[in-house]
């Protein structure tokens, strides 16, 4: 089984950076998409970047041009570099990975989640 764990949360001031890191653990190499997803109060899960392991790269208009996702092979890391955070930033940010079986079967693998608030 595929287990994430997180770090990097946490409060910051607008216009400020924080770096997220997800450690995989288990099955990693079967996690061919790995990524952050993200959701703040009263409003639903959405997806913010996301990543295949042949290195092609998702993100949300939102965030463009100033998130950054990265994975670490090696260290079945996933990272997400966020600079210039502004208020509407502020979330649970989930690291998440998905994996392929037979046919159309597809497993998904969620962290617990981590606090990212963006305030003065």
């Amino acid at each position: 089984q595929v287990q994430l764990v997180e770090s990097g949360g946490g409060l910051v001031q607008p216009g400020g950076s924080l770096r997220l890191s997800c450690a995989a653990s288990g099955t990693t190499f079967s996690l061919y998409v790995m990524g952050w997803s993200r959701q703040a109060p009263g409003k639903e899960r959405e997806l913010v970047a996301s990543t295949t392991s042949g290195g092609n790269t998702y993100y949300l208009d939102s965030v463009k041009g100033r998130f950054t996702i990265s994975r670490d092979g090696a260290e079945h890391t996933v990272f997400l570099q966020m600079n210039s955070l502004k208020p509407e930033d502020t979330a649970v940010y989930y690291c998440w990975g998905r994996r392929y079986g037979l046919g159309t079967d597809v497993s998904d693998y969620w962290g617990q989640g981590t606090q990212v608030t963006v305030s003065s």
